[in-house]
């Protein structure tokens, strides 16, 4: 019998991320559409049963009303499709700002939080979301900044995430810190950890994992004195390094996305060069998807992850309006939860 759990959810954001109208950037693909593309994939009778979704224009402005935000969950709920996981819009330009910036930057940090929160409430009220964290990440692109006082940049990041922390146990949420290079204080597997052992709170913030991003920490991009590997490194030397850092991180990762990588960065608009999504079948990615994922599932459900999330980022339209694209991710999640799942 088919496993049913953790159940497979499709990242909305690659609709968004790396797209809009300066030079040399795509069209954003509405919600509808990318809901469409979701629903419309099928591998042996299976399909998507839920979507993570990001908080913000144009998609969702953040300032909806509970009525405007009833409509979205309805349109969700109409394709057969749950909410999970969200992202908090804590960058610059959108709600928030830097978490390692003055009290005004941290501030609106917060207000992204509060803004996050409310809108979970109504999801949840709905019924359209029963399980998922809110995703955040420092808000600070690129690492120079961070690096002309490590320590005390750090402090300030885990003072902003402990109060982050806190609005978000009131609200009944979990935060989930996204492991990515292109952020300050978390773009090394090392410098990750540091953070959330700097704010303490495993209960209430924790790490989310993904393949895509995880793979350039073993690689040391942006802190090579934290690279576990060098290039043309054995496969024995691979999976060593892949279970010394996934040791020390997943104790706290309560948010999984399944992606793939080749080695690359990749960046696009205000978006800093980071990790290279790649297709699900592509034959240049450097990743054992479904092996890779075990390492991080492994007691997956004593940590609450009750779903896992392909993210296709910064995927080009083309690529992303396919619905074959869907299709073949989708059998790679299957195979993930077949491989580890119940």
């Amino acid at each position: 019998m088919s496993n049913t759990h953790p159940k497979l959810h499709n990242a909305m954001w690659p609709g968004l991320v790396g797209k809009g109208d300066e030079e040399g950037q795509e069209p954003t693909i509405s919600l509808e559409k990318m809901l469409e593309l979701t629903a419309g994939a099928e591998v042996n009778g299976q399909k998507f049963e839920g979507v993570d979704y990001f908080l913000f224009e144009p998609h969702t402005n953040p300032a909806a009303s509970d009525d405007e935000l009833k409509k979205i969950a309805d349109l969700i709920a109409s394709h057969n499709l749950v909410v999970g996981s969200l992202v908090a819009p804590v960058w610059p330009g959108t709600v928030g700002d830097s978490a390692m910036g003055s009290d005004e930057q941290q501030a609106k940090f917060l207000e992204a939080i509060q803004a996050a929160c409310r809108i979970a409430k109504v999801f949840n009220e709905h019924g359209v979301r029963q399980y998922g964290v809110i995703r955040i990440d420092s808000a600070e692109f690129g690492v120079e900044k961070w690096r002309e006082d490590a320590e005390t940049n750090t402090a300030r990041i885990a003072d902003t995430f402990r109060k982050a922390a806190n609005i978000a146990a009131d609200h009944g949420e979990r935060l989930a810190a996204e492991g990515e290079i292109c952020w300050a204080g978390m773009h090394s597997w090392r410098d990750m950890l540091n953070l959330l052992e700097a704010v303490g709170m495993p209960e209430t913030l924790g790490f989310q994992a993904d393949l895509a991003h995880t793979y350039l920490y073993l690689l040391g991009y942006n802190a090579p004195e934290h690279a576990l590997v060098s290039e043309g490194y054995s496969d024995e030397e691979f999976w060593s390094a892949y279970k010394q850092m996934t040791d020390q991180l997943r104790p706290w990762t309560i948010d999984f996305h399944v992606a793939q990588n080749d080695g690359q960065v990749h960046g696009a608009g205000s978006h800093d060069k980071t990790g290279k999504h790649c297709p699900a079948d592509d034959p240049n990615g450097k990743l054992d998807i479904v092996k890779c994922s075990g390492y991080w599932l492994d007691g997956a459900e004593d940590r609450g992850i009750k779903h896992i999330c392909w993210d296709g980022c910064m995927f080009p339209n083309e690529m992303l309006l396919r619905q074959d694209t869907w299709n073949t991710i989708l059998e790679t999640m299957i195979n993930v939860r077949e491989a580890h799942g119940a």
